[in-house]
């Protein structure tokens, strides 16, 4: 029998408020990640937290490589959990490519969404020159990344995660045993759909406020790609997280990155 959309993708409602929090976690890691901003805001927010097909406790038999090949069946995924859980107006904080898949869900349903707030999120991680685009990557890296993760994924793993969260070894681990949850050849996949992805031509499309927040140094994510990001979205903004390093500042810097988000909701409220 076909899992509902709950159990799909390992749905959590909690908290209470007129308006809904929707946070949607990055590659490698599952919901447990918005844990301090749940503490901050679930007193006066609705919050939902889920896990992405392939990720944490979601069902892994609905990974489907047709669907999953692209941001876009990720998109799906999240407008059908706003459609089973009857949302609108939300919004929505995603954390990497959890930040794209909110973009293409708020362009394509935009009455689904009051505001975006994308942390370290990158519509093209490859450099572009022709476009004058640098995205951090060229491809013989990532080839490079794809063969380490076929090969030897627990190194790789294991160097992911320190070099996501520098400094930080409490944290590397939690990310790290995160990572190694996941079924090697969905992690490859996933990392595939997520590092080949170009969805520049996107952003003028979405019509959402949005708030793009990076630190100041992230080995996945560099700061000229967020720039890039509010530049080309809109009604976009940038918060920098000055003098912040590392690619999880939700688990690294959480009461800065949660000041952010709270002025951010307040503004417009108002």
């Amino acid at each position: 029998m076909k899992p509902s959309i709950q159990q799909r993708n390992h749905v959590h409602v909690l908290g209470q408020g007129p308006e809904t929090l929707i946070f949607s976690h990055g590659f490698g890691a599952n919901q447990q990640a918005w844990r301090h901003q749940v503490a901050a805001f679930q007193d006066r927010y609705r919050i939902v937290l889920f896990d992405h097909v392939g990720s944490g406790q979601s069902d892994v038999h609905a990974y489907n490589p047709q669907r999953h090949n692209s941001l876009h069946g990720y998109a799906e995924d999240a407008l059908e959990l706003c459609e089973a859980l009857k949302l609108s107006r939300c919004t929505w904080v995603g954390h990497s490519f959890g930040g794209m898949v909110g973009v293409l869900a708020a362009t394509k349903a935009p009455h689904r969404f009051q505001r975006l707030i994308l942390v370290g999120a990158s519509p093209r991680y490859l450099n572009d020159p022709a476009e004058d685009y640098f995205g951090g990557f060229e491809q013989p890296q990532l080839d490079a990344l794809y063969a380490a993760v076929s090969s030897q994924f627990p190194a790789w793993a294991s160097g992911f995660a320190s070099a996501s969260i520098p400094g930080r070894p409490e944290l590397i681990a939690e990310l790290l045993r995160s990572l190694q949850a996941m079924r090697p050849d969905l992690a490859l996949s996933m990392l595939r759909t997520i590092f080949q992805s170009d969805h520049r031509a996107d952003l003028p499309r979405l019509k959402v406020p949005t708030l793009a927040v990076q630190t100041a140094e992230d080995f996945a994510v560099p700061p000229a790609v967020t720039r890039y990001v509010a530049h080309h979205i809109p009604y976009a903004e940038p918060a920098p997280l000055e003098d912040e390093v590392g690619h999880h500042p939700h688990l690294s810097a959480p009461e800065k990155l949660n000041r952010i988000i709270e002025t951010y909701l307040r503004r417009g409220a108002s």
